[in-house]
């Protein structure tokens, strides 16, 4: 094995499903596509739940003075939010999503942005994209990478099944976040607390739900604005527990 294996699985994971959802996309109708986008609206949904329960996780509660859980995260989004609107990430990936689509996708044939933002986002939120690349990065291991390129394999085929090339594109984000932090793991050797990791996990709940509500076409949230609360979670986390 080498350093960043388990991102290129990652990698040919998405492309391989992405693929595979084209091929079969183009025999299903437009209703049959829209349905397949409500159903992983639901899906992401739930997954979105499943990871803001870590609010109460025992853990983190006690690691924090009480009731500071809920602030925490709260304050993670909040400055998130204003860094993620200064710099401009959300119309940035757009802008990027715009000029890949020109290369790949000239015709128009397909929601190549909305595929490309919208898978680019589901696919890099969550502790395992970065507890997964810090473990590949101290060489111990790659099995949070093969569990997420698994999941990530089967949700493009879907995603792709309805929006098209540009969550094969999204690959390429994907790759550069998770080799990054490849790299953050061979420099500090070690990894975060769990308390850290159940905030950032909440945080990334939050995100998720974001993603859910734009893709049941509820309310367009710019969820990549919010993406630098993602590492800010777990630094405020860590500054509060010590007046713990």
């Amino acid at each position: 094995m080498f350093v960043g294996l388990g991102t290129v699985i990652n990698i040919l994971a998405i492309l391989t499903g992405a693929s595979l959802g084209i091929f079969a996309g183009s025999r299903f109708k437009e209703q049959t596509r829209e349905l397949v986008t409500t159903v992983l609206g639901f899906v992401t949904l739930l997954a979105a739940a499943d990871a803001i329960k870590e609010l109460w996780n025992s853990t983190l509660v006690l690691a924090l003075p009480r009731g500071w859980t809920l602030l925490t995260i709260l304050a993670s989004l909040l400055i998130g939010a204003l860094i993620g609107n200064a710099l401009g990430i959300e119309k940035r990936l757009e802008i990027l999503g715009h000029q890949l689509k020109s290369r790949f996708d000239p015709n128009g044939s397909s929601p190549f942005v909305d595929g490309f933002v919208s898978s680019s986002l589901l696919f890099v939120i969550g502790p395992l994209a970065i507890l997964g690349s810090i473990s590949d990065g101290m060489g111990s291991g790659i099995d949070q990478l093969v569990l997420k390129s698994v999941l990530d394999g089967v949700t493009s085929i879907a995603f792709a099944a309805s929006l098209g090339w540009g969550v094969a594109v999204s690959a390429i984000p994907v790759g550069i976040y998770q080799f990054a932090w490849t790299g953050v793991g061979l420099v500090l050797g070690n990894v975060l607390p769990e308390y850290q990791v159940l905030a950032m996990t909440a945080t990334g709940g939050v995100l998720l739900l974001g993603i859910s509500l734009r893709m049941l076409k509820i309310k367009i949230v710019p969820v990549g604005n919010l993406l630098p609360a993602l590492f800010l979670a777990p630094l405020i986390s860590g500054l509060i527990h010590i007046f713990n």
